[in-house]
């Protein structure tokens, strides 16, 4: 199948998943995500502090949960030190068994308390009054059957009345606060809005609720809260506040939110939190310091749109980078994929949006991989193809570089000068007809196999390409598909090894009884077309022209030309080869000869060897 469609294939189909969100995608986003909140500087809060009952305290005033009359000693005292508001994240849901209710209420005007939505049959939630703007808000709240809420004496005494619930994750860890949740027909707030609300003394607050649900809180005397559709706000846990124990000596608390909470052992509640697990209390800090700032954190509206498209954008170019462009270029992965995390981190930074880096991250290295997975298979195969077509022509050194180069083998043709031999074993049929006259066909097999064994490795010792054999004829050829600006030198040597090379041969001959055996061989240098010709699937790396065709004139000549002793002139070279010969070759000239094809005499040599 086609690389290009298997990669954008696969592509689409990472998107795909992407667009479809599975639980796992989405927690493996906001994992991702929470990296951003670690990495964010600490900021320690002014105007709200912790008081921890601590176990220290525990000792001090006695077993948990107190008589009231302890607590509101403990706010006496916290008002005492200035005080604004306290906060009491702390469910008093029944009369107090010592009686000390109303010692305790007297405390409570400046004081926020819990309550629990639950989704029982009874319950005693305390509703707060609201003012509604835009369409209906009922279908976008969180819904809970009823809620458990304090008695009504510390209810209706308090200066405030909170939802202490968070909603984790997909993962199970809480990022997000709904502000206001609905039982029944009616709104109830969350204790941060109460806290609020509370501190600067109005009996309400406002929601806008649009097309897309929720959009907007807001409490007079604060910034408008930009929600998500549930009425939530991400929390950002950037913000940390100072925390003293309750057993000691008390700072300065003029005007600040005083969140009194249990940190005993045993009674402590512990919230997981993208920066780990933290009190509850911190939750609720966290919550109202983020609402004070007006800085919200938010998931765009164009966030999954904007990430599928810079994901498929990247993902496109990277293929087409590994695909078209040498290896090299595609190094640039790594930069995309570290400049995606960095480009969310600045979103996040410096306009609060959560922008999701480790999913475009993730499909932008599997493109990559992908996309160098099928190019490696594809130039895999083309090397095995290389080493098939050539193992048995070109030195193993040359099939190498073929291999690292497979451009080099374009189906077609470059034009370029090149030098050819063409050897032939001549009187060739007296040693056919002996084996012939012996019933022995497997021996002229193995004769003429150890001929061509013996020359092709003088070939390609020299860097020559073994392009065909037919019968007992070789034809080879320098400076294709390698470069070899030797090339004509390279030929004539090959040719005067290979004449040298026949002499061993001779005696071999000789030892077995066989007629005596000669070669002729004939060397051309001139322009020709070489490459890879034939179809798309089936094609021969060859060369055409009338240089090879000369060449081939000149092997059949050896023939006509005898040697002192009588033999046949072992090799002939045009002069076109000769004048490319370095001065230490000599050469006698033997003719002016015009060969079938031409018009003009070629010149012919002998070298001298």
């Amino acid at each position: 199948m086609n690389k290009w469609l298997i990669a954008f294939a696969t592509l689409l189909v990472i998107c795909g998943i992407r667009y479809t969100d599975p639980w796992i995608l989405e927690a493996f986003r906001l994992k991702a995500l929470d990296i951003h909140q670690q990495n964010q500087t600490k900021v320690e809060l002014e105007d709200i502090v912790t008081v921890a009952i601590d176990n220290q305290t525990v000792r001090k005033n006695g077993q948990w949960p107190w008589s009231r009359d302890i607590l509101a000693k403990e706010i006496n005292r916290l008002q005492m030190h200035g005080a604004g508001l306290i906060v009491m994240p702390i469910l008093f849901a029944d009369k107090d068994r010592f009686g000390k209710d109303k010692e305790f209420i007297r405390y409570l005007q400046r004081v926020v308390v819990g309550q629990i939505p639950a989704n029982e049959t009874k319950g005693n939630p305390v509703p707060r009054g609201v003012s509604q703007i835009g369409l209906n808000w009922k279908p976008w709240l969180y819904s809970y059957s009823t809620a458990v809420g304090p008695i009504k004496e510390i209810g209706e005494a308090a200066a405030g009345v909170g939802m202490m619930n968070t909603t984790p994750e997909a993962d199970g860890v809480v990022r997000r606060l709904p502000l206001v949740i609905r039982i029944d027909d009616k709104m109830y707030p969350s204790i941060a809005i109460e806290t609020l609300r509370a501190a600067i003394g109005i009996p309400s607050y406002d929601i806008k609720t649009g097309d897309g649900g929720v959009e907007k809180i807001r409490v007079k005397g604060f910034k408008t809260i930009t929600t998500d559709s549930n009425a939530s706000i991400w929390l950002d846990f950037k913000y940390k506040t100072k925390t003293y124990s309750l057993s000691e000596q008390l700072p300065d608390l003029r005007g600040k939110i005083v969140i009194l909470s249990p940190t005993a052992s045993g009674i402590d509640t512990v919230v997981p939190t993208p920066i780990g697990a933290i009190y509850a209390h911190d939750v609720i800090a966290t919550s109202i310091a983020t609402m004070i700032s007006g800085v919200n954190i938010s998931r765009p509206w164009w966030a999954t749109i904007g990430e599928l498209g810079f994901t498929f954008i990247v993902s496109s170019l990277l293929i087409v980078v590994v695909l078209k462009l040498p290896w090299a270029f595609s190094l640039i992965m790594p930069v995309f994929v570290v400049g995606t995390y960095f480009g969310s981190s600045h979103l996040f930074t410096n306009e609060g949006y959560l922008v999701d880096w480790s999913f475009p991250s993730f499909a932008i290295f599997v493109a990559w991989a992908i996309a160098a997975f099928l190019r490696f298979i594809v130039e895999f195969r083309l090397r095995q193809q290389i080493k098939k077509q050539f193992e048995h022509y070109l030195d193993p050194r040359q099939v190498a570089i073929l291999q690292k180069n497979p451009d080099m083998l374009k189906l077609g043709g470059d034009r370029r000068e090149m030098s050819f031999l063409f050897m032939d074993i001549v009187g060739f049929t007296p040693i056919s007809e002996h084996y012939k006259n012996n019933d022995d066909p497997e021996g002229l097999v193995e004769c003429i196999n150890d001929y061509l064994d013996r020359m092709t490795k003088i070939v390609l010792e020299n860097g020559g390409t073994v392009d065909k054999y037919m019968g007992d004829c070789i034809m080879a050829f320098w400076n294709a598909p390698l470069p070899c600006d030797n090339h004509a030198e390279m030929a004539v040597k090959t040719a005067i090894e290979c004449a040298i090379e026949t002499e061993d041969l001779k005696r071999a001959f000789a030892e077995k009884g066989l007629p005596e055996i000669n070669i002729g061989s004939g060397v051309n240098t001139g322009t020709c077309i070489v490459g890879n010709m034939g179809s798309s699937t089936r094609f021969d790396y060859s060369v055409i022209g009338d240089a090879v065709n000369l060449a081939a004139r000149l092997e059949a000549a050896t023939r006509n030309y005898k040697t002192e002793t009588g033999n046949v002139t072992p090799v002939i070279l045009s002069s076109y080869t000769q004048e490319q010969l370095p001065a230490n070759y000599t050469c006698k000239e033997l003719d002016k000869i015009k060969v079938k094809g031409k018009e003009e005499l070629i010149t012919i040599y002998a070298p001298d060897f």
